[in-house]
């Protein structure tokens, strides 16, 4: 069974239901998906299937791929996936994936690389307290001592400190899917998903 479509975060909405309850949801244009490649045990040692999305210029694609993507009778894609199944069988090359794979799916997984927030101190990455403001204190925004004494005379790896902050691949588990529209290939999910608008995100059944 195929859990797992590429898709493009659109942005957020609201859906009102009859009841007059307001719910807000991020449109996600999943698929259609193009089935470019089939791997089997025989050939390759494990079973999986390539899918595509969104369309690609020939000029913005390698030699080698131009020419992988005209095997599979596909044209050339955006973006390039690999997906483990059970069944390949199942699949043929140039089949298309679309939203109906989640039609009766309450919840989702959704997958992306977050907004990115640039360097951020230890306040704002991990909520840290500040110091006082009062009597001349000069450590209000700062992380303060994080060293150890003569023994080990270091910093340990793994502390909590100022540094990079989003910009990676994120994963928020158990969205409640509110509605899948199969005509325009789109999922609107309850709240929010990571990713900023445009972005790439890959949605899968739980």
């Amino acid at each position: 069974m195929m859990e797992v479509l590429i898709g493009k975060k659109l942005g957020m909405t609201q859906i009102f239901a009859e009841s007059g309850d307001m719910t807000p949801v991020s449109v996600i244009q999943a698929g259609p998906c193009p089935v470019v490649q089939i791997k089997t045990d025989e050939k390759e040692g494990y079973s999986s299937i390539q899918i595509g999305f969104g369309e690609a210029k020939e000029n913005r694609v390698s030699k080698p791929l131009r020419g992988h993507y005209k095997r599979g009778g596909v044209g050339p894609c955006r973006v390039l996936k690999e997906i483990r199944v059970e069944d390949p069988g199942q699949f043929k090359v140039g089949d298309k994936l679309d939203v109906s794979l989640f039609e009766g799916v309450e919840r989702v997984h959704v997958a992306g690389v977050s907004k990115g927030k640039g360097f951020a101190g230890t306040v704002k990455r991990h909520h840290f307290s500040r110091g006082p403001e009062s009597h001349g204190s000069k450590n209000i925004r700062e992380p303060g001592s994080v060293g150890l004494c003569a023994t080990p005379s270091r910093v340990f790896k793994g502390k909590r400190l100022a540094g990079r902050m989003g910009g990676r691949r994120t994963t928020v588990k158990n969205l409640e899917l509110v509605q899948v529209d199969v005509d325009n290939n789109l999922l609107y999910i309850k709240g929010a998903v990571p990713g900023a608008t445009n972005g790439i995100v890959y949605i899968q059944k739980p």
